[in-house]
């Protein structure tokens, strides 16, 4: 495991406070903050997931989902372990944890391997939250850029990052999906371990830096109902009736048991979404 100095912190006597997302952990000497890969050792920050890459693959665009960004196009798409946020029906839990099996590779390794990947169009950070991984994507996304403005860099994220390094990394993202997982603070706090204001202002600040689609997985019997998704519709109409929502199906996973999502429900909502937006699409269906 490489160990890096992180970004964004300042010391608090014997502990330090993680400045990267809305969390502000204050972590002790030995610890770790919520995303369990920001790590306080002898009162500096350190990230212990830099270049740790669990999974990659040549991946559709259109399964980030992204069906207005370069469409028909493939993408190199990379992640790591950990996560700011601890959704109690992550569909992608098995990356939560520093047990996930991975390999190191540095950033110009990466950019080498995008470069030589013709018919990828460029890196998509994405199956487990990218944000928690900032340097290395910073690093990565900066170098793969000099090298070749024209190669796409694509963020899947749940948008849970601080304003300071959202601006720092914005100049170099083409493309984002953000998810909105609910219009409800109560929904983000009792079972995301969240709140939604940031993810509110991540989504305004991308949609005037970069292309935007939104996600919305709708978990059985906590945010299914056609009402939910309107105000989720409007509220998007509101930035720009043209931003994307997608629709997702969520199935059983990690801690909840809650059987899938009802198809019909789901048309329901996609029906009511519209009459705010422009593009509304169900996915995992």
């Amino acid at each position: 495991m490489k160990k890096k100095q992180a970004m964004f912190y300042e010391k608090a006597a014997d502990k330090v406070r993680c400045k990267l997302c809305p969390h502000n952990c204050l972590i002790e000497n030995g610890n770790s903050g919520k995303c369990g890969v920001r790590v306080n050792d002898g009162g500096e920050l350190y990230t212990i997931n830099y270049g740790e890459v669990t999974a990659l693959a040549l991946d559709p665009i259109e399964k980030k989902p992204l069906y207005y960004f370069r469409s028909g196009t493939y993408i190199l798409s990379v992640s790591t372990f950990g996560c700011n946020l601890h959704c109690g029906f992550c569909q992608n839990y098995h990356l939560f944890q520093q047990a996930a099996e991975r390999e190191y590779i540095s950033p110009d390794g990466l950019v080498e391997m995008i470069l030589e990947t013709p018919e990828s169009v460029g890196i998509a950070f994405t199956y487990n939250e990218p944000t928690i991984w900032f340097e290395y994507v910073y690093d990565s996304a900066m170098l793969l850029k000099e090298k070749d403005p024209s190669k796409a860099v694509v963020l899947v994220t749940n948008g849970y990052i601080s304003k300071e390094p959202l601006e720092m990394l914005l100049p170099y993202v083409d493309a984002m999906n953000i998810d909105l997982k609910s219009i409800n603070n109560a929904f983000y706090k009792d079972i995301c371990g969240g709140s939604i204001n940031p993810v509110k202002r991540t989504i305004e600040a991308a949609a005037r830096a970069c292309h935007v689609e939104i996600t919305t997985l709708l978990v059985t019997g906590e945010n299914d109902t056609v009402e939910e998704v309107e105000s989720i519709a409007e509220y998007i109409s509101s930035i720009d009736k043209d931003i994307p929502l997608h629709i997702s199906r969520y199935f059983p996973r990690f801690n909840f048991k809650n059987p899938p999502t009802d198809i019909q429900l789901m048309k329901k909502a996609a029906e009511a979404a519209g009459k705010h937006l422009n593009r509304v699409h169900l996915g995992n269906v």
